[in-house]
């Protein structure tokens, strides 16, 4: 809640703010607050281990004991790849128009199927001692640094903060929507559905945990009534805890021979884990221990494929969005074309994940690609707001939007908390990193310790990867920086051209269409508050003048200067995009056509 508070509301606010009002995807936007932010042994294997193990490691994933194993490509695995990409182009064929209809049905049926299974949970053995190991604070757990670190990544998961998605989609909503309820009310309902799934699953593993203890408990009875030659049923799980006592005090060399297992219900319940190894291992043990286990299974995975769609959406039109705004690709390459291409570039690098090796470099890019960058993305993210474009001036134009001037909460969590904040989770992640060589665990059938897993440290090219796949995100950053820094000098020597600083500022934007709305443009806007401009920017909005008059407007260019001329070659362009009566008229272009060096 800590990290909800003071990292995920802040940063969720701001990045629906900026998509709504600058009407762009994540590139564009922060193109916009600045251009130098524009980077932003088979048998026994299966004896050894359970059911669930085994099939999951051996005949699902075929995974090799080690990662310098690469392993063959799994058929299978790729088969069920190529599916689930073919699905998402069906659902982002033609970006939000598509993915909008698509998320009626992803984002209902999971709540559909977590009702069910709280219904059935509640109905388990043991769900009580799952939700009180749920809602019971480990107090010892707080003092590692590893879960205050977790939980502030898992934010970011959570709410998709600093992927881009959020700002694509925010620049679809109507100018005067207010994001700031939006950002609280997302928040708070993703924190309400986190609380209402954990209630089902650990009702479920709860169950699990307390069918584990009792079978510990009847191996220990039959063991203890075979050796002592008892009557069946004399010792029940009931009395177990008094007869061990008691054969204790009387017996200690035979039950100590007996070498019985510790049944401790707590150990059992310790035994939870995340990842795969929670959806695939752990939960999958507990269905099939339910009545009727192949229908709760159906369900339960069905409901995982859509909370995987779904988080697709959001990466693809984080993806989509930017690229259709860059005009780096071809008008001529429809929505289709691009949403094809770039779900199969997606399936192509997703191959390295069906080798045998595959389960172990799905770790390495959840740890290092989705963690690490995520921290300094969101933390440029807010300095960029913060100090590059002003807390001010983006207090302005929230005001613009929602109608109110942004709060005290508002003010600090973006000047001061949040950044403290994601700074300390940067420190305390790469000293973790520091203290202890990276490590995987191993699935090998020839560790003594079989089938616990085997405990490896990455060789030194892995590691090397794992470095590459945590910076590599980060640069371009400093690469964007630098590219607009060159072209800002070299412009600097052009006595004709305009200083960056005026095409930094994004004022025209409140009244400048958007291009997803897909209508002409009508007047040229230069808001109240947006830069320190001069008297010659001063007026809000200037008309259009009626078709025709290209060759005036332009004749009169030569009697303006400096920034005032400017504003001339703006009103120019709306002048042409009529004449030409075009929505897909480019005004860079046609600056260069006229010759006005720097104002393309």
């Amino acid at each position: 809640f800590i990290a909800l508070f003071f990292e995920g509301i802040p940063l969720l606010h701001l990045e629906l703010a900026l998509g709504q009002f600058l009407r762009k995807g994540s590139i564009g936007a922060w193109n916009t607050i600045s251009p130098y932010l524009g980077g932003i042994g088979l048998n026994e294997e299966c004896y050894e281990s359970t059911a669930v193990n085994y099939f999951w490691y051996r005949k699902t994933l075929n995974i090799t004991p080690d990662i310098t194993e690469s392993g063959t490509l799994q058929w299978w695995l790729i088969l069920c790849l190529a599916a689930c990409w073919a699905i998402v182009y069906l659902c982002t064929i033609r970006g939000i128009e598509t993915t909008g209809k698509a998320i009626y049905v992803t984002a209902i049926f999971p709540y559909l199927v977590l009702t069910i299974f709280l219904i059935q949970g509640l109905t388990l053995p043991g769900a009580t001692e799952g939700l009180a190991y749920l809602f019971t604070p480990n107090l010892y757990a707080l003092k590692n640094p590893r879960v205050w670190l977790d939980a502030a990544t898992q934010i970011f998961f959570s709410l998709s903060l600093a992927f881009g998605g959020l700002i694509a989609f925010s620049s679809y909503n109507p100018p005067k929507n207010d994001c700031e309820k939006d950002a609280v009310t997302v928040a708070i309902v993703n924190s309400l559905t986190s609380l209402y799934a954990s209630i089902p699953v650990f009702s479920v593993l709860g169950f699990k945990a307390t069918t584990g203890y009792w079978d510990c408990l009847d191996r220990n009875i039959i063991r203890i009534i075979n050796e002592f030659d008892l009557p069946e049923e004399s010792i029940m799980r009931q009395n177990y805890t008094a007869w061990i006592s008691f054969l204790n005090s009387s017996h200690p060399e035979k039950i100590a021979g007996l070498k019985l297992k510790s049944c401790d219900l707590q150990e059992f319940l310790d035994q939870s884990v995340s990842g795969t190894g929670l959806a695939f291992i752990v939960f999958t043990q507990a269905i099939i221990l339910m009545p009727g286990s192949q229908a709760w299974a159906i369900l339960f995975f069905i409901m995982l494929f859509s909370l995987g769609l779904s988080s697709m959406f959001g990466t693809i039109e984080g993806v989509f969005t930017p690229l259709l705004e860059i005009q780096v690709i071809s008008k001529s390459l429809t929505k289709e074309l691009l949403s094809g291409i770039i779900c199969l570039i997606c399936f192509l690098i997703a191959l390295c994940f069906t080798l045998g090796s595959g389960s172990y470099w799905i770790d390495i890019f959840d740890s290092y690609a989705g963690s690490l960058p995520l921290l300094v993305i969101a933390f440029l993210e807010v300095i960029g707001v913060a100090y590059v474009y002003k807390v001010k001036r983006f207090s302005k134009d929230v005001k613009w939007m929602t109608g109110r001037k942004p709060n005290l909460y508002w003010q600090i969590t973006w000047r001061f908390v949040s950044p403290l904040l994601l700074i300390i989770v940067f420190m305390a992640f790469v000293t973790l990193q520091i203290q202890k060589p990276p490590s995987y665990a191993a699935w090998n059938p020839e560790y003594e310790g079989f089938p616990m897993k085997e405990e490896k440290v990455y060789p030194p090219w892995v590691r090397a990867i794992c470095v590459l796949l945590a910076i590599l995100p980060c640069m371009f950053v400093p690469l964007v920086a630098l590219f607009h820094l060159i072209k800002r000098m070299c412009r600097s020597k052009d006595p004709n051209s305009v200083p960056l600083e005026v095409f930094s500022c994004q004022g025209a934007n409140r009244n400048f269409s958007h291009p997803k709305e897909q209508i002409p443009i009508v007047s040229v806007s230069i808001p109240h508050g947006s830069c320190q401009q001069p008297p010659a920017f001063q007026s809000t909005e200037r008309q259009v003048p009626q078709q025709g008059n290209t060759a005036s407007v332009s004749r009169n260019l030569t009697s303006h200067k400096g920034p005032s001329k400017l504003l001339a070659v703006l009103q120019l362009c709306t002048v042409m995009a009529a004449d030409n009566d075009t929505e897909d008229f480019n005004c860079r272009s046609a600056c260069r056509k006229l010759n006005l060096k720097g104002y393309e």
